[in-house]
C-alpha cells in the first residue's frame, strides 16, 4: 500500500510513500523500546540540549519546509512556516523541564525519606494532524523526548513529508536514530500496534471519529492516551468591547489558514448594541482577502487542504442559506468549486443549523445577536465540543466570572486562536481528554513513582 499526498494547489500527487507492514512496524517499535533506557539515563540537561538543537536545525530548513507546506496543505507562503510557534513551545518546555520533572519532596528526616519522582512512560506514539503539522507534533514530541521517552511519529497523509523533515532535523542535531522515528502506517496497522500494547502512551490530534478509533484500538491495554479532537469554538463580544479589535481578532481567528485551525473561531455572539457594526466591519475585512495560489506572495487565503473538506463547508453553508441564513460574501473569482473556497460570513443563523453545531473547519462563521450574558452563555455551552472560548470585554472580573460557567478547556479574554505553552492545552466533552504543554504536559508524558524509605536508626 502507498500513501499519497494530493496537493490542493492543483490536484497533483505531490508525495507518496509505502506503508510499513505489521511485522516491520512492530520491529521498529521494539528497537525504539530497546533504546529508551539509555536515552532516559542521559542527564536531563543533555536531552534538553539535543531537543533544542533539533528544533534549531528544523528552523534552518525553512526554505525547504515553507513551500512544501503550501504544496501539501495550502497555507500561503507569505505567512512563512511554523518555526516561530515550534520554537516558542519547545523552548518553553525546555526552560521548565527541571522544575516540572523535579521530585516532589515530602520528607527527609532522620527517620524517613519520602518523595515522588517522575518517570518516562517508555515509547510514545504521536499521531499528528495536517493543519499545523509541525506545531501540533512538537507539542508532544519535545516534552516526550525531554522527559526520557522515545518517540514514534506518525503524520497525516496530507502532510506526508513533515515527519521525515522533523526526524531528519533532530537526527542531524545528534538525537539517536532509534530515539525519534518517523513511520508511514495505514489505519489498520496503527490499530493493530495499539491493540498489541506496543506503546506506553499515545497522543492523537484529529477528528472525533479518529479519537474513538484510537480508544477502541487501545481498549484493555491500559495504554495512556492524550486526545485533542474536534472544536466549535465561540467568541462573545460584550457591549463594552473594543469593537475594532474584536472584529480583527475574531475574523482572523475564523478565516486564517482557510479556517483550518484547532482553536479557530466557528461561531460568534455579539451584543445587540454592537451587532450591526460588527457585521459591517467583518464583511469589509473578509471582502478584502485574496483567494489564490498559496505559492504567490499576494495570496492571503489559500485552498483548503482537500476537496472533501471544502465540500463539507459548502454543504453546511448551503444548508444554512436554504434554512434562512443570510450570506454576506459573494463568490470569489478564484473559487473553483473544489479546494479553492470563498470565505463566508452568515447571519440569521440558529443552532438548528449544522454550520452552528457541527465542526466546519473551514472559512465560514455564523454571527448571532444576543441581549445578555445569560443568553450568550447558554449558546456558548450549546455544543458537544469544548476547546476554547473568546470573551471580549473591558472587565476582567466579568470575563473570569463567565469563564467559570463555560464548558471549555481555555478561556481567552480579548484574544483568540493562540496556544500559550505556559498554560495547559486541554479540552472537555467531545474535544477529548488529557493536556499538552505546561508543567501538566510533562506530567501527562510521565508517570509518578513514590519512594517511602525508612532509615535505619541505631
Amino acid at each position: 500500500m502507498t500513501l499519497r499526498c494530493i496537493s490542493p494547489i492543483d490536484g497533483s500527487v505531490f508525495a507518496e510513500r509505502p506503508v510499513l507492514g505489521g511485522a516491520e512496524a512492530a520491529d521498529l517499535v521494539a528497537r525504539s523500546r530497546a533504546a529508551q533506557a539509555d536515552w532516559a539515563a542521559r542527564p536531563l540537561e543533555d536531552r534538553v540540549a539535543l531537543v533544542r538543537a533539533g528544533v534549531a536545525r528544523l528552523g534552518e530548513m525553512s526554505d525547504e519546509v515553507v513551500p512544501e507546506l503550501a504544496w501539501q496543505m495550502g497555507r500561503p507562503v507569505r505567512y512563512g512556516g511554523e518555526f516561530g510557534g515550534v520554537n516558542e513551545r519547545a523552548g518553553y518546555m525546555a526552560d521548565i523541564a527541571n522544575r516540572a520533572l523535579a521530585p516532589i519532596e515530602i520528607e527527609d528526616s532522620d527517620t524517613f525519606r519520602r518523595l515522588i519522582k517522575r518517570e518516562p512512560h517508555g515509547v510514545v506514539l504521536v499521531i499528528a494532524p495536517w493543519n499545523y503539522p509541525y506545531m501540533t507534533a512538537i507539542n508532544a514530541v519535545a516534552p516526550a523526548l525531554i522527559a526520557g521517552n522515545t518517540v514514534v511519529l506518525k503524520h497525516a497523509t496530507q502532510t506526508l513529508l513533515v515527519g521525515e523533515r522533523m526526524v531528519r532535523a533532530f537526527r542531524e542535531a545528534g538525537v539517536p536514530e532509534a530515539v525519534f522515528r518517523n513511520v508511514f502506517l495505514d489505519h489498520q496497522t496503527t490499530s493493530d500496534l495499539l491493540a498489541a500494547g506496543l506503546f506506553d502512551f499515545a497522543n492523537f490530534t484529529g477528528s472525533v471519529g479518529g479519537g474513538r478509533a484510537i480508544e477502541t484500538a487501545a481498549a484493555g491495554t491500559f495504554t495512556g492516551l492524550g486526545l485533542e479532537l474536534g472544536g466549535k469554538d465561540p467568541g462573545y463580544v460584550m457591549e463594552d468591547a473594543d469593537l475594532g479589535a474584536a472584529v480583527d481578532t475574531l475574523i482572523d481567528g475564523a478565516m486564517f489558514n482557510s479556517g483550518q485551525c484547532c482553536c479557530g473561531i466557528e461561531r460568534i455572539y455579539v451584543h445587540e448594541s454592537l451587532f450591526d457594526g460588527f457585521v459591517e466591519q467583518a464583511v469589509e475585512t473578509v471582502r478584502g482577502y485574496v483567494l489564490g495560489n498559496p505559492l504567490e506572495q499576494a495570496t492571503t487565503l489559500g485552498p483548503m487542504a482537500h476537496t472533501r473538506f471544502a465540500a463539507e463547508v459548502r454543504a453546511q453553508t448551503a444548508e444554512a442559506v436554504a434554512d434562512g441564513a443570510t450570506a454576506h460574501i459573494p463568490t470569489f473569482a478564484a473559487d473553483d468549486g473544489g479546494a479553492y473556497l470563498s470565505p463566508q460570513i452568515l447571519t440569521n443563523v440558529t443552532h438548528k443549523m449544522r454550520v452552528m453545531r457541527d465542526e466546519s473547519f473551514g472559512p465560514v462563521v455564523g454571527i448571532m445577536k444576543v441581549s445578555s450574558d445569560e443568553e450568550a452563555l447558554r449558546l456558548m455551552n450549546d455544543s458537544p465540543f469544548g476547546l476554547t472560548a473568546s470573551l471580549w470585554t473591558a472587565d476582567p472580573a466579568r470575563a473570569e466570572r463567565l469563564g467559570a460557567s463555560i464548558q471549555t478547556g481555555t478561556v481567552f479574554m480579548n484574544r483568540a486562536d493562540y496556544l500559550d505553552p505556559a498554560l495547559c492545552w486541554t479540552g472537555c466533552k467531545n474535544t477529548g481528554r488529557g493536556g499538552a504543554l505546561s508543567e501538566i504536559g510533562f506530567h501527562n508524558l510521565t508517570r509518578p513513582k513514590s519512594y517511602h524509605l525508612k532509615k535505619v536508626t541505631i
